[in-house]
C-alpha cells in the first residue's frame, strides 16, 4: 500500500509523536523536563499559547567550556484542535534556520520540509530513549505517569 507523505499528513505524524514524549501538552503552564539517565536532558518552554496554537521550543543543551550550549533547540508550532504541528526553527551551535521568515511572508520549501523530517525522527529518538515531559497538574508526588 502507499505511503502518503502529504505535509498535512506529516504534520498529523509530528503531533503524533510530540503527545507521546509530551502527552498534556495543554496542561503545562511554562516549562518542563525530562531526564533519563544516560542521555541528555530535553527542555520544553512554553514560548506563546493561544485559542488555536501553541508554540514551544524543544532542546538539548551541553555545557562547553562553562557555557550551556542548546544542542539542537527547535521552535514549534503546535495546532491542537487540527491535531497538527510543525517545525518553525532549527538551532544548533553551527547554524539558524527558519521556515517562515519576514513576518510569515516568506515560506522557505527546502527548510520546512528538512526540519519538519528532522523533528520527526527526533522526536521518535526521544520516545524510543524514554524521554516523557508531564504537567504537574493532577500529578501525585511519589506517582509515576507512563508514557507511551
Amino acid at each position: 500500500m502507499a505511503e502518503n507523505h502529504s505535509s498535512g499528513d506529516l504534520h498529523q505524524r509530528i503531533y503524533k509523536q510530540l503527545l507521546l514524549v509530551i502527552p498534556h501538552l495543554e496542561g503545562i503552564a511554562e516549562h518542563g523536563k525530562s531526564v533519563v539517565p544516560g542521555y541528555m536532558d530535553l527542555n520544553l518552554d512554553i514560548l506563546r499559547c493561544s485559542k488555536d496554537k501553541t508554540v514551544i521550543a524543544l532542546s538539548h543543551y551541553y555545557k562547553h567550556r562553562g557555557d550551556m550550549i542548546a544542542d539542537p533547540d527547535m521552535v514549534v508550532a503546535v495546532y491542537p484542535d487540527r491535531a497538527m504541528a510543525e517545525a518553525l526553527t532549527y538551532q544548533d551551535c553551527f547554524r539558524f534556520v527558519e521556515v517562515y521568515s519576514q513576518g510569515g511572508r516568506l515560506v522557505d520549501i527546502r527548510a520546512k520540509r528538512e526540519l519538519n523530517s528532522f523533528l520527526i525522527h527526533w522526536l521518535n529518538n526521544l520516545r524510543i530513549q524514554g524521554h516523557c515531559i508531564h504537567s504537574l497538574v493532577g500529578v501525585v508526588p511519589g506517582k509515576d505517569v507512563a508514557c507511551a
